[in-house]
């Protein structure tokens, strides 16, 4: 038996005011394909691409916050209507919350936060993002930073690419990092 969608949602956000809810979880549709935006107490933790399995994302998720994750499409309304108003081209601060929690060092956590800096439509090497953090010969450990983070999108790791010229490799797959390079004016396809 399923229920119908407005009493889930109200399940949802009853677990989320109780505090019984660990994440929350919803899929968007987008140019590029389905994520899986899920989003703890202190921000968003984990967006996953249409490759992904969802069942593999709420692990990790799981993993790192605990066990209880609802999906509600109402209670990220706010982080649905960012994404969204970033994929249309009217907003591409994408201007979310996030935590690091599921990023397993505090170097990668300082390179992500870094990340974060370059705004929509501006790229960097992986070179010069280990320079902003004072680690000017660390470029592949950025590049693992990158490789790793568990937030793309949001934490723009498609805004980083190699510095012997290309787009590099990207999670999504290099294809989807020309697109949103594309999209934001970086990368002419």
């Amino acid at each position: 038996m399923t229920l119908p969608q407005h009493l889930l949602d109200r399940l949802a956000a009853s677990a989320v005011a109780e505090g019984l809810a660990d994440a929350v979880y919803t899929r968007l549709k987008t140019p590029i394909g389905t994520l899986t935006i899920v989003q703890g107490e202190r921000g968003v933790v984990r967006v996953g691409f249409e490759d992904d399995p969802v069942d593999r994302v709420l692990a990790e998720v799981a993993a790192g916050l605990g066990p209880r994750i609802v999906a509600s499409d109402a209670e990220l309304a706010a982080t649905r209507e960012t994404l969204e108003a970033y994929f249309e081209g009217t907003d591409e601060r994408l201007d979310l919350p996030v935590d690091f929690v599921l990023v397993r060092s505090a170097f990668r956590r300082e390179a992500l936060e870094e990340l974060r800096r370059v705004g929509a439509g501006q790229v960097v090497t992986y070179g010069e993002l280990a320079r902003r953090i004072d680690h000017p010969k660390a470029a592949r450990a950025v590049g693992t930073a990158c490789a790793t983070n568990p937030i793309p999108i949001v934490v723009p790791c498609h805004r980083v690419l190699p510095g012997s010229g290309g787009v590099g490799n990207y999670g999504g797959g290099p294809e989807i990092k020309r697109r949103l390079l594309a999209h934001e004016g970086a990368l002419l396809l």
